[in-house]
């Protein structure tokens, strides 16, 4: 279970080295309307129940077995007996640290995901995926197949997975705009590997924000979520899909009451954008801010004046200087009331927005000034300052192949690691005179100790604000070199 703050828990589950969570599902035709609930019941959930349990898929996540160098703290009595370093303590007499190889246990876990379509596009969370080796799905007539990752986006905890199948079962997916507190709702899913499980409660609050993840504006449920829950289904009394179960809330580990959903406004872009560019395309403002609440009661506190003429929107505490919110005329001290003529009272509501736009998108603003209510329409940006499409790069960007070193290499340069270029194409390797039998040791200050760790930096580093790799390494006679290569 990823532990996100000290009470804030994300809904997966390890038991036994495993872990469950929850998926989406989709489709295009109109549910029909909902049965009468039987005499005495609140509200018959029986519909919603049967649409989205054959949608709602178990996913089996595997991490093989791995060989780790790491830094482990050096044995008082072996620098005593072995001051030198003779049999084998390299730090021998001096403390402190030294290198030694781990071999990580095999990990497995279950999760869940709702499919979206009938071709088998899944959506379910990032942290139910994220390093999986191998993934396998199981649908509700137990039918298996491996599952290929599409995309992954971190900041809302959402990835897409995808089988290869035909005329799948899904669920109509609902604007969860349109959700309201108090409303109905169910949630599916794989608790504690207890498989195809409904609870259900009502929509408890819209919008929390809990510091959890870089982009959210949770939907807050109290029908029960549990370890095992991440990725699955919050569906409405139509059987439509309104979030994605995410985490819960306790200071216990179990289900105390609170649970937290990714709306389905925030669902739809990520996995369109991820079918398409393999990327988040992600829209800035250019501001730093917060809940104007928040700043208020700050003021109260220290004895200040707190009127801002509004006692809700988003107190803007910082400009980027080349961002939208710059051209709009936003200053430090401003608060932001509307987008788009839609009330914004609270940062997760301004994130929620913002998640829908991409760059080159229009935007009308309206905030508060000094007291007065200004309004000017600007052109969102990416990253990295432009309207343009931003793509995730590869490592044939760099122009290159590359290989890991040797056990000869590292003992005649005294390295540990690092990642040797054994072939060199046109590109930007070759512009910037980076030759075969170049060593990188690092790339934007992490250690390259395999392929895959520069190919995830190349990635990073792509739809990054400095879409830049700068390399630190080792040539074969021993000299250190260090180069900026641009990867757009």
């Amino acid at each position: 279970m990823r532990k996100v703050s000290k009470y804030v828990l994300a809904v997966l589950c390890i038991s036994s080295l495993a872990f469950s969570a929850g998926a989406f599902m989709k489709v295009n035709a109109a549910a029909p309307s909902v049965t009468s609930a039987a005499p005495g019941q609140p509200v018959d959930l029986t519909y919603a129940a049967e649409k989205a349990l054959p949608a709602v898929v178990h996913i089996k996540y595997v991490q093989n077995s791995k060989v780790q160098t790491v830094d482990v703290q050096s044995n008082p009595f072996g620098d005593f007996f072995d001051p030198f370093g003779f049999f084998g303590n390299p730090g021998g007499g001096q403390g402190g640290t030294r290198k030694q190889k781990v071999q990580t246990p095999k990990r497995e876990a279950t999760g869940s995901g709702v499919i979206i379509s009938s071709d088998g596009y899944i959506v379910t969370n990032n942290h139910v995926v994220e390093g999986a080796d191998e993934l396998t799905v199981t649908l509700n007539d137990n039918r298996e197949f491996s599952a290929r990752i599409i995309g992954t986006d971190k900041s809302t905890d959402l990835a897409l997975i995808k089988v290869n199948a035909k005329d799948l079962p899904t669920l109509p997916i609902a604007n969860s705009d349109n959700v309201k507190v108090g409303e109905w709702v169910i949630a599916v899913g794989n608790p504690f590997g207890l498989n195809n499980t409904v609870t259900a409660g009502i929509i408890s609050a819209k919008a929390r924000s809990l510091g959890a993840n870089g982009v959210e504006s949770f939907i807050q449920t109290d029908a029960a979520i549990n370890p095992g829950n991440s990725g699955g289904a919050l569906v409405n009394t139509k059987g439509e899909l309104v979030g994605i179960n995410a985490m819960l809330y306790s200071q216990t580990g179990s289900f105390t009451g609170y649970g937290f959903a990714i709306p389905t406004t925030i669902m739809n872009k990520v996995v369109s954008d991820l079918k398409e560019y393999g990327t988040v395309q992600r829209a800035y403002l250019g501001i730093t801010g917060g809940d104007l609440l928040n700043q208020i009661n700050a003021l109260k506190d220290s004895g200040k004046d707190a009127d801002f003429g509004t006692n809700e929107g988003v107190y803007v505490s910082k400009v980027d200087p080349d961002g939208a919110g710059a051209e709009a005329g936003l200053e430090e001290g401003d608060v932001i009331i509307s987008i788009d003529g839609k009330k914004i009272g609270k940062m997760a509501e301004l994130q929620e927005h913002m998640a829908n736009k991409r760059p080159g998108d229009k935007l009308s603003v309206t905030y508060i000034h000094k007291k007065k209510k200004v309004t000017k329409t600007v052109t969102l940006k990416n990253a990295q300052g432009t309207t343009k499409v931003v793509k995730t790069a590869d490592l044939d960007v760099l122009g290159g192949s590359f290989a890991p070193v040797n056990k000869d290499t590292k003992e005649q340069l005294g390295i540990n690691y690092g990642l040797e270029v054994i072939k060199v194409t046109d590109g930007p390797l070759k512009k910037k005179g980076i030759e075969k039998g170049f060593i990188i040791l690092q790339a934007n200050d992490t250690p390259i100790k395999a392929i895959n760790d520069l190919q995830e930096t190349v990635k990073k580093a792509s739809t990054s604000k400095d879409p830049v790799l700068y390399i630190k390494g080792i040539w074969p006679t021993g000299k250190r070199d260090y180069f900026a290569i641009e990867v757009n």
